[in-house]
């Protein structure tokens, strides 16, 4: 059996969760989800508690049981607690701000970069620190939307410089004539 599929999920006390079939609806106070997982998964919940067992052992039902429970977890932490994510913004002249709820981005461009958060998703920034935090109770959305603001200035292995996660390492190469 599948070690994460296994393991059973706490409902905590203000979240909701609504099983319809093979549907699952969760609501808490950041939000709501819903999200429809394949009908050989069996979920249920009793006492606060939501277990997800799988039909048979074949092949794709294996695959299935571990990521549906996983799937459905971060629903629930997602609506309880929310997810967050932290860029770090490197080189001389780079920073970012919030402009209402839009985050812009002076990363060495003619112009500045407007982002738009979607629904569910808030930025924060540190001037003193250049850092700039994703919030959201969706944790695949979070993580788009931090993919989609690294994308407009990766981190280059020469100096540094550029937006990258708060956790990455940057592996850097000495330049030309092997200066280091």
């Amino acid at each position: 059996m599948s070690r994460i599929g296994r393991m059973p999920i706490v409902v905590p006390k203000n979240v909701e969760v609504e099983i319809q079939g093979a549907s699952v609806r969760v609501k808490g106070p950041k939000g709501e989800m819903q999200r429809t997982f394949p009908p050989s998964m069996k979920i249920s919940l009793d006492d606060g508690v939501l277990e997800v067992k799988r039909a048979t052992d074949g092949r794709e039902d294996r695959s299935l049981h571990g990521m549906t429970r996983a799937l459905i977890n971060n629903m629930v932490v997602g609506v309880s607690s929310g997810f967050e994510r932290i860029l770090e913004v490197n080189g001389v002249g780079y920073h970012a701000e919030i402009d209402g709820k839009n985050l812009v981005l002076y990363v060495g461009y003619s112009h500045p970069v407007v982002m738009e958060p979607p629904a569910g998703i808030s930025f924060e920034t540190e001037a003193k620190t250049r850092q700039i935090k994703v919030l959201g109770y969706d944790k695949e959305l979070v993580g788009q939307i931090c993919a989609d603001i690294r994308k407009v200035r990766p981190p280059e292995p020469y100096q540094g410089k550029g937006i990258k996660y708060l956790e990455e390492k940057i592996r850097r190469k000495a330049g030309k004539a092997g200066k280091v």
